[in-house]
């Protein structure tokens, strides 16, 4: 039975590859022509031909030679950037002649002090300032006096702070001045020369270099392939079929079949290890007929789906359907084993499980009200029935951090979430908050206080600034705490920190705004509230949210001073630093456990 499925995947693996030939030929040639700029090679190729590279030239084919060439990300579903003025193109470099930088160097003007917009990260490539400098931004109000650092102080409203040598990265022994931390951060492009005004050592001229992604590099030169997006924006690597090409996708056929095999002996061994679990196990026909066919679906996330289904007792229960296994079946066990180990009012509670051949799903509890995320961002706050007043917020806020400090330090074992959010955060029929799903959940012991990273997984912005750098400090229990922070500032603005759909240079980072007014001893200018009561409630969620989101991890408080924190008195606290930097946007992250 084994064999046959592989031999089908094998003909239609064949079939779907013949069709992709029929509809391109697949070659791309070494260079293409383009004008002033020459020959151009991979990862640059020319509009007609946006295969064949990463990034697309356009005018190539304009007959005007003084008609400036324009570079866009290409094989992208998502808006990209265009570099105006593209005076050459070498290897892996882009030299752009930016006007509008070199007016303001000329006229000596504060505009200058920005941040330069490069192409977002893709699955395809990502890009820096080849030359750069990172400058700080910090309100006159400010007093600093930093050794080795020059400032610019001629800005109606702020100064600038830069450190020679220009490369601060490359600088030996360089650190940075903790006195920095509530200034702003850019980047911008410099010449090469020595000299401490920036007017003279920045430059209009910027070289732009393109890094290529793992995927992207293999593919095209090991596997001599084309990188490509799909429809939803994923890479694959498009190649020719080859004389070998049946030996391979049977080869890969077998790779994945064999995959699949270990992932279930993995997880078999698993349940064993840990029998009995505290849950019951349910076979795949009792789940098909709990959710009358998967008839009422609930949601939809990457993990797969979540639909509601009823017990044989008659009891309403959530039920989480895996579609693919990933990390050898990594977050299976991790929900199982993470989640059968709590017991607390603030943490969902695990009905069942189901382990069938390829069929993994989880049974939960029924929460009436479904996600936090529901009723807090801007696109469902017109729903009448929909909009939290503040007393009931500050109560979710308090019962997710009590549910927090319950995996924390309430275990026998501790127990790191790892994407805490409001997605993740359910509501029951009385608004009271339980913490979900436990992909990506690690076990420790209590004396275990640091993880260590092996790769990336996660939700951007509400991931720590440790979890993508270790310069940051140590990944631990100060991550959630950091994740925590920025879903309680979301849910205070009653909007996402960071909208993603806007253009970057319009973005209004809202820990900075609020912070801003906190410090001014302004009005919070919030929505909602009501009375003095309810404005007190927010003060103390949006000052407790701005110490969680500290960049230094030691500088967070932990999650049971957070719960003492909104238990008390708003005039006990003290306002926290301004916040250094905004969450990484990038991607995900697998973690496990190791002794400091």
């Amino acid at each position: 039975m084994a064999f046959l499925l592989l031999f089908k995947s094998l003909i239609l693996s064949q079939l779907l590859l013949l069709l992709l030939v029929s509809a391109h030929d697949g070659k791309c040639p070494p260079s293409f022509e383009c004008g002033y700029l020459g020959q151009i090679s991979f990862p640059f190729t020319i509009t007609q031909r946006q295969d064949c590279g990463v990034l697309a030239i356009h005018g190539c084919d304009l007959k005007d030679p003084t008609a400036p060439k324009t570079i866009q990300l290409s094989n992208t579903t998502t808006t990209t950037t265009r570099f105006p003025i593209v005076t050459s193109v070498d290897s892996k470099t882009i030299t752009i002649a930016d006007d509008v930088l070199r007016k303001n160097l000329l006229s000596k003007s504060c505009k200058t002090f920005n941040n330069y917009t490069l192409p977002p990260t893709s699955p395809l490539a990502s890009f820096y300032i080849k030359y750069n400098i990172t400058m700080f931004r910090c309100n006159h109000s400010l007093t600093l006096t930093i050794p080795k650092f020059y400032n610019y102080s001629n800005c109606s409203d702020y100064n600038i702070y830069y450190y020679i040598p220009l490369n601060t990265a490359k600088a030996p022994g360089f650190k940075l001045p903790s006195s920095l931390a509530p200034c702003s951060t850019i980047q911008l492009p410099v010449r090469d020369q020595s000299t401490s005004d920036p007017f003279d050592f920045l430059s209009p001229q910027v070289l732009i270099q393109v890094e290529l992604s793992d995927d992207c590099h293999k593919c095209h030169r090991s596997q001599r392939g084309q990188c490509q997006l799909n429809n939803e924006g994923k890479f694959y690597c498009w190649k020719a079929v080859t004389a070998t090409l049946v030996l391979l996708v049977g080869m890969l056929c077998y790779t994945r079949w064999k995959k699949q095999s270990s992932n279930r002996q993995r997880i078999d061994a698993f349940l064993k290890r840990h029998e009995p679990l505290p849950t019951r196990r349910y076979s795949y026909s009792e789940i098909k007929k709990a959710t009358n066919s998967f008839g009422n679906k609930l949601g939809q996330g990457g993990f797969g789906s979540v639909y509601k289904g009823q017990s044989k007792d008659g009891l309403y229960v959530a039920v989480k359907v895996l579609t693919e296994l990933k990390d050898d079946g990594e977050e299976f066990i991790n929900e199982v084993a993470s989640i059968t180990k709590t017991c607390h009012v603030n943490i969902v509670i695990l009905l069942g499980f189901c382990f069938e051949g390829s069929k993994r799903a989880l049974v939960y509890e029924f929460m009436s009200n479904g996600s936090l995320e529901k009723f807090i961002f801007e696109e469902n706050d017109q729903i009448a029935d929909r909009q939290l007043d503040c007393k009931t917020l500050y109560h979710i806020a308090i019962g997710v951090a009590q549910g927090l400090e319950y995996l924390h330090k309430g275990c026998n074992t501790r127990i790191l979430h790892f994407d805490i959010k409001p997605h993740n955060i359910l509501l029951d029929e009385n608004f009271s908050p339980k913490i979900s799903d436990f992909g990506l959940a690690k076990i420790c012991t209590r004396k275990e206080s640091a993880v260590s990273i092996f790769g990336a997984r996660g939700t951007a912005g509400y991931i720590a600034p440790e979890v993508f750098s270790r310069n940051f400090g140590a990944v631990s229990h100060k991550s959630d705490v950091y994740s925590y922070g920025m879903m309680v500032l979301e849910m205070v603005g009653r909007r996402k920190n960071i909208n993603a759909q806007v253009d970057r240079s319009s973005e209004i980072y809202f820990p900075h705004w609020i912070y801003n007014r906190l410090e001014s001893n302004q009005e919070l200018g919030l929505r909602n509230i009501r009375n003095e009561s309810d404005d007190e409630k927010m003060r103390k969620m949006t000052i407790v949210g701005l110490w969680c989101i500290q960049t230094d991890p030691s500088t967070r408080p932990a999650i049971s001073k957070v719960v003492e924190m909104l238990e008390g008195s708003v005039e006990l606290l003290q306002i926290p630093p301004k916040p250094f930097m905004s969450s990484p946007s990038t991607s995900p992250v697998h973690l496990s456990c190791e002794t400091l």
